[in-house]
């Protein structure tokens, strides 16, 4: 009888201790508003881009967290706890992998990117890109794969554009139909046919942000190239998007007239696209289209054309209009 009634007594005790256990770690997860406050306002100080500091979890506060967590090597959880406010106390600013002048970084392990100013600040949003896997489009397979490079912004989209693997919103063309654009799932891994998706909240600010000719730098852990030398030298930049430019035509549509016959008709929907004049006498124009193998491109990718470089030099310095790592990749994507 003495033993029973300690074990239901000890049992009784161990229940408890086990409760006040639960009970105290559902406490240390849960913030006031101050605290949430302090945490968008640290999250904002260090380039995350929070939207208002006012001590709502909206949208773009669970996006700044998750941001930090990817560059953290945090588990990404999306939840704002005590533990990961004291994280963010004690964490420092996230750095450009090539600071000195103004342009975006693109960090695929991490799966983020980042909006670099010239002073080197930086403001930084969770992306998801191409998942590396096969998919099929009107017959076709291809690779869902976000190509590794140097690139410019050379075409905006204004709204919502429709494509053949869904709806993009406000898209910044870099390379072919690969684009940074606003989406409405942006997961915390790579989920798309090869574009930079971006949250919708920042999509619309991001575009004023990313004017025509913005350079944008997309890598890997093995896989960089320095954009240094259009930073330097306009004309090299000019040539690169010259290139962008005529690679991509602009899209065409076939329709059917009153008499029943086909005809093709080109396709006016809201977009800005760069433009450029070749007029100095004393210069010529050196064209050039290459496609070439990248390191971590995976295997079995087919679907990759190279890009078409057509550049405007003084007759004496052709030797470097490519600058280091020549020109990239491109591949057709759309969302």
């Amino acid at each position: 009888m003495f033993w029973t009634k300690m074990k239901y007594l000890l049992t009784i005790c161990l229940l408890l201790i086990s409760t006040l256990s639960i009970v105290s770690a559902q406490q240390r997860g849960k913030l006031n508003r101050a605290e949430t406050i302090e945490a968008e306002r640290r999250l904002s100080e260090m380039g995350y881009w929070t939207g208002a500091v006012d001590g709502m979890f909206d949208p773009a506060t669970r996006s700044a967290l998750i941001a930090f967590q990817k560059w953290e090597g945090r588990l990404i959880t999306g939840r704002l706890t005590l533990d990961e406010l004291d994280a963010i106390r004690t964490s420092s600013t996230p750095k450009a992998r090539e600071p000195g002048y103004a342009h975006v970084e693109v960090d695929l392990d991490r799966q983020v990117l980042l909006l670099v100013k010239d002073d080197g600040g930086v403001r930084v949003l969770p992306v998801s890109t191409g998942t590396g896997k096969p998919y099929v489009d009107e017959g076709q397979t291809s690779i869902a794969y976000t190509p590794r490079g140097r690139f410019l912004v050379y075409r905006k989209g204004v709204g919502w554009e429709k494509g053949p693997l869904g709806a993009v919103y406000y898209p910044n063309d870099i390379s072919g139909g690969i684009a940074i654009h606003g989406s409405r799932n942006v997961p915390v891994e790579p989920a798309s046919h090869g574009c930079i998706r971006i949250p919708m909240f920042a999509a619309r600010e991001m575009s004023k942000l990313l004017t025509l000719g913005t350079i944008v730098l997309v890598y890997d852990k093995v896989s960089f190239v320095s954009a240094k030398s259009w930073a330097e030298n306009p004309r090299l930049k000019q040539a690169a998007l010259l290139s962008a430019l005529t690679d991509d035509p602009e899209p065409a549509e076939e329709i059917k007239t009153k008499s029943g016959s086909s005809a093709i008709k080109k396709t006016r929907s809201k977009m800005i696209r760069a433009g450029l004049r070749l007029n100095n006498p004393g210069d010529f124009l050196l064209s050039h289209t290459v496609s070439r193998a990248v390191p971590s491109a995976p295997a079995g990718l087919t679907s990759v054309f190279g890009m078409g470089t057509g550049v405007t030099l003084p007759t004496k310095s052709p030797e470097n209009f490519f600058g280091s790592g020549g020109p990239s990749l491109v591949m057709r994507s759309r969302a």
